[in-house]
């Protein structure tokens, strides 16, 4: 190691173990301000390991002004207390990075926290507790034709798949299916089916041109070509939707306990199996959700939830962000509990949550990006208190 950071290191060693001076911690600083980011962060790599961080780092303007050297372009922060993560400059929210602003954070706060008051106690310290991993998820699929064929989408070529009569599928290498009817053919249009499975996702753009992003563990079943005087897709899981307008064949979506009618809209269905409500939540336009004799017309901002004890409730103004942003490659939570979260990380990560003893009473805001390994997603949760451990296909929630 360059001697700088032999000596870099070396003081902020001191610092953790509480045996620096005030010349040494003098120098920290000193250091820090003619230390390249790039030698910087390959300390703080190395230092990070078994870190403790202390909350009240987290508020000081010359933090969030040295931390804004030292991140990426276009990563700048405003408020430390409202970004929990930052950008790492290819449109994710680094896992990383909020470690490293977090390590940053004990460096530069040190010249003014250490003096204005006492050194706390050592906490307990943040064990990861992670003795095995799993990937994360990604564009995995099946398409089910309607004479029966099988096409598993993850091993097949990108280009043109399919061509039949009356239609032809083509794969993109962004992971989207993409139907292109020939419209001179007046055949009887067959049904396909595309299905992901835990711990994939799928685009298709439907043969009349809407859009549909499919969540893990969801299919979607449609036409290969619509006509008539409706266009009807069946769901199962979660699917985001943006439909093509066109007014003389309204666009239904139908699932288990109900469905849903709209003229050219974008909105969010999440109706698996096995949990107890149905969600619409819609983006923008508008649609009309029937269940047995229950109707509601919703505008965007709404949410519609449909549980089978309680009828159908329309809330409100709900943060359409948190409902939508799986699509856009994140995991966002907003007070969420850990089951919750626990439940959207065993469909995208293809495993399974049991947990030691009482289930912790404990809640999570922030955003994560779904492009990381389950055991960088559970080190980030380890903020909240709670520690988890991942043996074979499950992750053991430790209270």
């Amino acid at each position: 190691m360059h001697s700088s950071n032999t000596r870099l290191s070396y003081l902020f060693n001191s610092y953790y173990n509480k045996t620096a001076t005030k010349q040494e911690i003098e120098e920290l600083l000193q250091l820090l301000d003619i230390t390249s980011d790039d030698e910087l962060a390959a300390v703080i790599r190395e230092a990070w390991d078994g870190l403790q961080i202390e909350e009240s780092l987290f508020n000081s303007d010359k933090s969030l002004e040295i931390l804004n050297r030292i991140l990426p372009a276009g990563a700048a922060v405003n408020s430390l207390e409202e970004e929990a993560f930052v950008n790492n400059g290819m449109g994710w929210p680094s896992i990383f990075s909020r470690s490293l602003a977090a390590a940053i954070l004990i460096f530069i706060s040190v010249g003014t926290y250490f003096w204005l008051r006492p050194v706390p106690e050592p906490k307990a310290k943040i064990v990861s507790n992670v003795f095995h991993d799993a990937p994360p998820g990604g564009n995995r699929a099946t398409l089910t034709l309607s004479n029966g064929r099988v096409i598993i989408l993850d091993s097949a070529q990108n280009g043109i798949i399919v061509k039949m009569a009356n239609f032809e599928v083509n794969k993109t290498k962004d992971g989207q299916l993409v139907y292109h009817v020939v419209e001179s053919n007046t055949q009887k249009p067959g049904f396909n089916t595309l299905s992901t499975p835990r711990g994939g996702q799928y685009q298709v753009v439907l043969p009349d041109g809407s859009k549909v992003w499919l969540n893990a563990a969801s299919s979607i079943k449609f036409p290969s070509v619509f006509k008539g005087k409706i266009r009807e897709v069946e769901l199962k899981g979660e699917a985001y939707f943006e439909v093509a307008k066109n007014a003389a064949m309204p666009f239904k979506v139908k699932s288990a306990h109900a469905q849903i009618e709209v003229l050219g809209t974008h909105f969010n269905v999440r109706a698996y199996d096995d949990e107890k409500a149905m969600k619409t939540t819609l983006v923008e336009g508008a649609v009309k959700i029937t269940s047995g004799n229950l109707t509601n017309v919703l505008k965007p901002g709404d949410q519609a939830v449909l549980n089978g004890e309680n009828g159908m409730k329309v809330i409100n103004d709900v943060d359409a962000d948190l409902e939508t942003a799986w699509k856009d490659g994140l995991f966002q939570f907003k007070d969420a509990s850990i089951e919750e979260i626990m439940r959207q990380a065993a469909l995208w990560y293809n495993l399974n949550i049991s947990f030691e003893g009482k289930i912790p009473e404990r809640y999570f805001t922030g955003k994560i990006s779904r492009n990381v390994k389950a055991s960088e997603f559970l080190n980030m949760l380890n903020y909240t208190g709670v520690k988890f451990r991942i043996e074979g296909g499950n992750i053991i929630v430790m209270n």
